[in-house]
């Protein structure tokens, strides 16, 4: 389980594909700190470290997670919001996160507030997926507080830290994201909508 709570970045440094699977090889302040078999969020993405050494680690995605999120787009020299699972006695300073991406969704406008900014973004409404007012959303493994919610879009105010310490200060109009809705806006409404239980 991951809070949305960034604590590094990493650079992507080498793409690599193999059949359907692609290697991500990144540079990171944590990299002696991982080991393999660890779970860690990028960009709020799930992933298996499955080499280490003192420099880079590498990452591999299957192919339903490339086609379900943004991974399709990343480059060498991308930087990646990194997060590790939260420890058993840590602080949960977020809310609650699993680090699997519903859908992707697409920045609309970047407004500059002198001091802060105004992210508006759209998704596809027809996933089912809502956000609500003052509710919680991760987008690229951000933890984050939604306003002007509506049928498959929402904003989000970011701080100059957030801005900095994240990877929001490279997004632009038109870039793809990768959203997370509440989990326990997701469990009311599949409830609501009289889906079996399992």
């Amino acid at each position: 389980m991951f809070t949305g709570i960034i604590e590094s970045f990493g650079v992507i440094q080498n793409i690599t594909k193999e059949g359907s699977n692609v290697h991500f090889d990144l540079e990171s302040e944590i990299c002696s700190e991982l080991k393999i078999d660890q779970s860690v969020a990028h960009d709020g993405v799930c992933l298996t470290v499955v080499r280490t050494d003192p420099k880079a680690y590498r990452v591999t995605a299957i192919d339903e997670t490339i086609q379900k999120t943004n991974l399709s787009a990343w480059e060498v020299g991308k930087k990646v919001n990194l997060e590790r699972c939260m420890p058993a006695n840590g602080r949960f300073d977020g809310h609650i996160v699993q680090g699997h991406v519903d859908q992707t969704g697409v920045v609309k406008n970047i407004k500059d507030q002198d001091g802060s900014w105004i992210f508006d973004l759209e998704f596809d409404p027809a996933t089912g997926n809502v956000t609500v007012e003052k509710g919680s959303i991760t987008i690229n493994g951000t933890s984050l507080t939604c306003f002007n919610s509506g049928p498959g879009r929402f904003s989000v105010a970011i701080i100059p830290y957030t801005f900095e310490h994240t990877n929001f200060h490279q997004l632009q109009v038109g870039d793809k994201v990768n959203l997370e809705f509440d989990i326990v806006g997701k469990y009311i409404q599949r409830i609501l909508r009289g889906y079996p239980q399992p």
